[in-house]
């Protein structure tokens, strides 16, 4: 196990909950758009995980352990304002997952793919809820079902301290033009 890499790893996870949680509790996380705080954290972790995959691949329980493994996932989950990272790295999650290196619930579970291409979205109450889908009717056979996503996606929220954005219309506008100038949508 490379305990170095486990620790940087266990680092990243660390700060991003850490101002996470700081912006979650005080209500200002889905406030004013993209946190630059947050969006520090964000890129700088994922400038480092981008190193990490390109030296070693994705970072799986044999080369990490499982805490390492799992933060470097929540790093992932996290790279919203990088979508060509987070398209280049499901590959590699997928495939660490089949050689069992990765917990499978792991690489089939891409909030931000979806959140950034607007297949999940944010509702005025502060629920996840699905937005367009493409197949809607076999959603099921290429995820797990969407429902059990959705429902573990809102006790993480909920047990983060999210909290709806008081001007759901407001957020809704500067999600989606964030969006589309991080290149998620040509829209």
């Amino acid at each position: 196990m490379n305990e170095t890499l486990r620790d940087a790893l266990l680092e990243m996870a660390r700060l991003d909950r850490m101002v996470r949680t700081e912006f979650a509790a005080s209500g200002e996380l889905f406030e004013g758009g993209y946190e630059p705080r947050m969006a520090r954290v964000h890129e700088r972790n994922a400038r480092r995980l981008l190193r990490i995959i390109e030296s070693v691949g994705w970072p799986g329980t044999d080369l990490v352990g499982p805490d390492g493994a799992d933060a470097a996932w929540i790093v992932l989950q996290h790279a919203i304002a990088e979508p060509d990272l987070l398209r280049r790295a499901l590959p590699l999650l997928q495939a660490a997952a089949k050689e069992r290196r990765v917990p499978a619930r792991r690489c089939w579970r891409p909030d931000p793919i979806l959140r950034g291409t607007g297949r999940v979205r944010l509702g005025p109450e502060g629920n996840l809820s699905p937005g367009e889908v493409e197949d809607p009717q076999r959603l099921d056979e290429r995820l797990p079902p969407l429902a059990e996503q959705m429902e573990e996606a809102r006790t993480r929220a909920t047990s983060e301290g999210d909290r709806p954005p008081a001007d759901h219309q407001a957020y809704a506008r500067a999600r989606d033009e964030w969006a589309a100038s991080v290149g998620w949508r040509a829209d």
